[in-house]
């Protein structure tokens, strides 16, 4: 007896046919975390990769680079979609612009700063 007036007690009053609070309340926790995942994920991500193509796009012979391989090189000549870099003495390669992680002044400051 005790069981049936407590689930009864439980359960929603009669005739309110489980009416439910705003229906955009159960969107705003998903709204909520599309702003924290495009302000800490999609966004620094989209500056990173609108960076790296400027940069691409400002190579110019001479200039020394590290590939995302890691070698690094000076771009001796270059192509459309490629660049020629010289790795060593009479050693040179041909290699897509995109795989040209970054300029290698960058990654001797880091260098430095490692000892």
């Amino acid at each position: 007896m005790l069981f049936d007036n407590l689930a009864f007690a439980m359960g929603g009053a009669a005739g309110n046919g489980g009416a439910q609070g705003n229906p955009l309340g159960a969107f705003v926790p998903l709204i909520l975390m599309f702003a924290i995942f495009y302000f800490l994920l999609i966004r620094p991500q989209q500056k990173k990769a609108k960076q790296h193509k400027e940069m691409i796009n400002n190579l110019k012979i001479g200039d020394r680079i590290v590939t995302n391989g890691g070698l690094y090189g000076t771009i001796v000549r270059m192509k459309d979609a490629t660049v020629i870099v010289e790795i060593a003495d009479k050693v040179q390669v041909e290699m897509l612009r995109n795989t040209v992680a970054d300029k290698a002044e960058a990654f001797e400051k880091l260098e430095k700063k490692e000892k």
